[in-house]
């Protein structure tokens, strides 16, 4: 079996309205709208994040991001108006750790590895 690629949704009541915030987290607009109730974000290595308008759903999802530079991306989140929490390095000894949360309460962690 040969595997294209992940795609990774995010559950929000409107599309729409959902969008502005991963507009400022991606700090570009979404990449494509291939249909009514959708925005994605591609991002290299052939992943892509969704969103999903899923009313029941909505406010349940996780999506992590791996950056090689934590400390930037988070100082950048801030500056776009993201409440980014801090830059956890006592949870894993693997990987740095940060938070944000979208408007409907779906976690977005951020991570650096070590």
């Amino acid at each position: 079996m040969t595997l294209n690629r992940v795609l990774a949704g995010i559950a929000v009541r409107d599309v729409d309205q959902a969008t502005p915030f991963y507009e400022a987290l991606f700090a570009r607009p979404a990449d494509a709208r291939p249909m009514d109730g959708l925005a994605e974000w591609h991002v290299p290595s052939s992943g892509v994040v969704q969103l999903v308008e899923n009313r029941e759903g909505a406010g349940h999802s996780i999506l992590t991001l791996d950056y090689a530079n934590l400390a930037g991306e988070v100082e950048a989140m801030r500056e776009r108006g993201l409440e980014v929490g801090p830059i956890d390095d006592t949870t894993s000894d693997k990987v740095l750790i940060a938070v944000v949360r979208d408007p409907l309460g779906n976690e977005v962690t951020l991570v650096e590895a070590r």
